[in-house]
């Protein structure tokens, strides 16, 4: 899918949880984009916040950075 798609979606997403103030806001797109947004879907945008992130609301790069992989 094109990034530019994905950042549409996660910034609708973002919107709507934008009610919840900017510390409920990013876990609960977090959990969103866990439980509907199948993996390859999760790898490209965090691909895409990890080259600049072009267009994501401060919400979703807070809620990608709760995605992240662990560091061993």
């Amino acid at each position: 899918m094109r990034p530019e798609k994905l950042v549409m979606m996660a910034n609708q997403i973002a919107d709507f949880f934008h009610a919840q103030g900017a510390a409920g806001a990013a876990p609960s797109i977090a959990d969103h984009l866990r439980k509907f947004w199948d993996p390859g879907m999760r790898a490209e945008i965090l691909a895409h916040a990890h080259r600049g992130g072009e267009g994501l609301k401060p919400s979703v790069v807070a809620a990608l950075k709760l995605l992240e992989p662990a560091a061993p």
